[in-house]
C-alpha cells in the first residue's frame, strides 16, 4: 500500500465558506484528473456543467457524486457553501473493500449520482462524515490512509442508501429474487474463500445441476466460470489500482501461494500478474481490451 506520508497525492478535502462573489471549481485538474469527487452543497445554489451534457442546477442541501470520467466544472453562486472531497482510484478500491455490499458499491462508484431533490436527512447523515474527512486531511501529523478510506466507505454507503438501492435489493431477496441474483450476491461474499460449488447450491436451495442450467441459460457461462471471472476481475483491479505486491494480492484473494495465483491469472488472461501490471501502467496501452474497464464488468 502507498504510505500515509503520500496521502495528499491521493485525497483532497475542503470546506468552501460562503463568498460574496461566484466561484468556479474544476474538479479533474492536474493531480486530481483521475479522482472520484463528491460535492455537498449545504446552503445556496450551484451549477454543475458536465462535459457533453446540459447544465445541472443544484439547490442546497444536496449532494453530487462524480467519478473520474465525469469531466465537469462547478459554479458556486454567491453565498453558497459546502464540502468538496476527492479520492484516487486506489483509495476507492480500499474503501469499497471485499464485503457483501462491495459489488453494489463498485457499480455505484462508476456512475455519476445526484440527489433527486433536496434531502435534509441524507445530507445531515453525510455531513459529519465529510467534515471528519476534511479534518483528517487538514492535520498533517495524523492524516491516515486507513482513516480516509474508512470515511470514504461510510460516505459511499450513505449515498448508496440515500438512493434507495439497498431497500430495493432487500425486497429482491424475497420469493421474487432469482437464483442468479442470489448466486451473484453469494459470490461477492465468498469468492475469496474458494468454496466448492456444492456450498453455493446448498445455500441457494437448488442442486448444482439446476444452478449450472440457470447460469448457462442466462449468461452463457457456468457457475464456476462466473466465479473465476469475478476472481480475475478483482485481481485486475488490485493490480491496476493499488501498490500491493503480487503476494499481498494473492493472499488477499485467498490463494494458497503466489505461484498458484500467477498460474491461475496467466491461464485466464494470457499474462502474468507482473506483466499485466506493467501494461496497466503504460499510458499508451491504457485503452487495451485486456485491461479492466471498470467495477461493473462482472458478469
Amino acid at each position: 500500500m502507498v504510505s500515509d506520508s503520500g496521502i495528499h497525492f491521493h485525497a483532497r478535502g475542503e470546506w468552501r465558506e460562503p463568498s460574496l462573489t461566484p466561484r468556479t471549481i474544476r474538479f479533474q485538474k492536474g493531480l486530481y484528473a483521475q479522482f472520484h469527487h463528491l460535492f455537498l452543497l449545504q446552503v445556496g445554489t450551484a451549477t454543475l456543467i458536465l462535459e457533453g451534457e446540459d447544465q445541472r442546477a443544484l439547490l442546497g442541501p444536496t449532494i453530487a457524486y462524480l467519478p473520474p470520467q465525469s469531466r465537469c466544472e462547478l459554479h458556486m453562486a454567491a453565498g453558497a457553501a459546502g464540502f468538496i472531497i476527492g479520492v484516487s482510484p486506489q483509495i476507492v478500491v480500499d474503501a469499497i473493500g471485499d464485503r457483501a455490499e462491495s459489488y453494489a458499491l463498485r457499480i455505484f462508484s462508476e456512475q455519476p449520482w445526484f440527489m433527486a431533490e433536496p434531502d435534509a436527512v441524507a445530507v445531515s447523515e453525510a455531513q459529519p462524515l465529510l467534515a471528519g474527512f476534511v479534518r483528517e486531511l487538514g492535520d498533517p501529523a495524523r492524516a491516515s490512509w486507513m482513516a480516509i478510506a474508512a470515511y470514504m466507505r461510510l460516505i459511499l454507503m450513505a449515498l448508496w442508501r440515500a438512493g434507495g438501492v439497498e431497500t430495493a435489493e432487500q425486497r429482491g431477496r424475497g420469493g421474487s429474487a432469482s437464483v442468479l441474483q442470489r448466486y451473484r450476491q453469494l459470490v461477492e461474499t465468498w469468492f475469496r474463500q474458494h468454496r466448492p460449488m456444492t456450498d453455493y447450491a446448498r445455500e441457494l436451495g437448488v442442486t448444482t445441476d439446476r444452478l449450472h442450467s440457470i447460469c448457462r441459460s442466462a449468461l452463457g457461462r457456468s457457475p464456476v466460470q462466473l466465479l473465476h471471472e469475478r476472481l480475475v476481475q478483482e485481481a485486475k483491479l488490485r493490480l491496476e489500482r493499488s501498490a500491493r505486491t503480487v503476494q499481498e494480492i494473492s493472499d488477499g484473494l485467498g490463494f494458497r501461494d503466489p505461484t498458484y495465483f500467477s498460474h491461475f491469472f496467466k491461464k485466464k488472461t494470457g499474462f502474468s500478474p507482473a506483466t499485466y501490471r506493467d501494461f496497466a501502467r503504460r499510458s499508451e496501452v491504457a485503452e487495451s481490451h485486456v485491461l479492466s474497464s471498470g467495477y461493473a464488468d462482472w458478469p
